[in-house]
């Protein structure tokens, strides 16, 4: 914007320099034209009355002499041939046939000096300059011509000083309209530019970010609306924190039920899988409370990461055990190795327990299934297949909240992978598996890789679609 009305500004007082500047130059060079031949008729004016009293040769010579135009030799007295029979002195150089003479230096054709005898004023141009031949009237009844020379640097005398003087007053009216348009449009844009900073850092997540009013009445305006809105965010954030500590505080009760209930259910491995999964719940309980009580402006945290493999290690031994008692084969590839990601284990879990929960909810009982796990330099890729009857909406699926999955579905089960994906600069995509239903891929980006500058970009596989939805 700024740049623009620099733009603006110069290409219209530029047309307006030019507008006034060259007509006025046009003028400044005729007045100095007409000024110069008002000064030679002046001069030839001088020499009349001489010519009005005698023809007589030394006392015209006496009268150009004393003339400045005379002094100057620029003065020539043309005598016609009839006025010269009266002379009583000797021909002079300048004297032309039939006894016609002339006085001083002449530069005119002498075709251009009789036809200004016939009593009609001309300029003529001669080398150097112009000649204005001034008829004038003898006591004979004749015309003698006066002809005085004008060179070019008085016709000019002046003229390029004017427009030196214009070109300076034009630049300096040019120079100060960008100036002025420059400060207008900083005073424009660096609201604006305060504007954008903050939308920005409010978007990153600083919450305590607000825009100095200021700038025009518009700007103003819209700084205050941002502030107003910044406001509201905060107040919304705030109750949905209270909002969710509050229902995650409600569930304590009947977690604190299932908890002396598991207790109470003696050895065994379904026993000890029942409180271990009531141990679980209790900490993702109490870890969504501390989060939700969390306040003041969100700060950056240290940089997080565990062992992928060690963790679906972990987890498979949980679902295994589930898998045995409904039937399921459970394949595990790929952990033998080390396989660290970007992510706090906690998030990690929750997503692979999405995956998985995922599987045993939306499959029937015997329903197969697979955990494969492949390491690149930018990316660890977990794979979740079954041989379940598959997603007909992978997009659906991926949506936050879309539960159309059957009774018990929020929505919200792959959209946590989802998140837990992008946090890393990675991606979440659902296809068919080899196995003949879903196949779940969670792509991790790791530090250095992709998740540097963004989700990595590959091209999508064409896909099958299923049967059923799966959150």
């Amino acid at each position: 914007m700024r740049w623009a009305l620099v733009r603006v500004s110069l290409a219209v007082t530029v047309m307006v320099v030019l507008a006034f500047a060259v007509p006025l130059g046009l003028v400044v060079k005729e007045l100095a034209r007409d000024r110069a031949f008002a000064d030679a008729e002046r001069q030839a004016a001088q020499i009349r009355p001489a010519l009005a009293i005698t023809t007589d040769r030394d006392q015209l010579e006496r009268a150009v002499a004393s003339s400045q135009a005379g002094g100057e030799e620029r003065m020539a007295v043309h005598i016609p041939a009839e006025a010269s029979a009266h002379r009583e002195t000797s021909p002079g150089p300048h004297d032309g046939p039939r006894g016609a003479y002339g006085i001083g230096r002449s530069r005119a054709e002498p075709g251009d000096v009789e036809t200004a005898r016939r009593g009609r004023s001309a300029v003529t141009s001669v080398p150097g300059g112009y000649a204005l031949l001034q008829p004038t009237a003898l006591s004979t009844g004749e015309f003698a011509v006066v002809e005085v020379y004008v060179p070019h640097r008085a016709v000019g005398n002046g003229v390029t000083t004017s427009w030196a003087i214009l070109t300076a007053v034009g630049l300096g009216l040019v120079i100060g309209s960008v100036a002025l348009a420059d400060r207008l449009g900083l005073r424009l844009v660096r609201p604006a530019e305060r504007l954008a900073r903050a939308a920005a850092e409010l978007g990153e997540g600083k919450l305590g970010v607000r825009v100095r009013e200021g700038g025009p009445a518009e700007l103003r305006a819209a700084a205050v609306a941002f502030n107003s809105m910044a406001d509201k965010i905060v107040q919304l954030l705030a109750n949905e924190r209270e909002l969710a500590a509050d229902l995650s505080h409600r569930l304590r009760t009947p977690l604190t039920v299932l908890r002396l209930n598991a207790a109470s259910l003696g050895d065994g491995p379904a026993a000890d899988q029942t409180r271990a999964a009531v141990a679980q719940l209790e900490r993702e309980v109490d870890q969504l409370i501390r989060a939700a009580r969390e306040q003041g402006e969100h700060k950056e945290r240290p940089a997080l990461g565990c062992d992928a493999c060690e963790v679906i290690r972990e987890r498979m031994e949980f679902w295994s055990a589930l898998a045995e008692d409904e039937g399921r084969t459970a394949d595990l590839a790929g952990v033998g190795t080390t396989a660290r990601v970007p992510v706090a284990r906690p998030e990690l879990v929750a997503a692979l327990d999405a995956m998985l929960g995922n599987v045993f909810r939306h499959t029937p009982e015997g329903t197969a299934f697979s955990v494969d796990v492949h390491r690149s330099d930018d990316a660890v890729i977990v794979l979740v297949s079954d041989a379940g009857p598959g997603i007909p909406d992978p997009d659906a699926a991926l949506r936050r909240g879309h539960g159309d999955g059957g009774p018990g579905s929020t929505g919200l089960g792959l959209d946590i992978v989802r998140r837990v994906a992008e946090s890393t600069g990675g991606d979440v995509r659902i296809g068919r598996s080899v196995l003949g239903g879903t196949e779940v891929r969670m792509w991790l980006a790791l530090q250095g890789g992709a998740g540097a500058n963004g989700p990595r970009r590959r091209p999508r596989r064409r896909m099958r679609r299923g049967a059923r939805p799966r959150h």
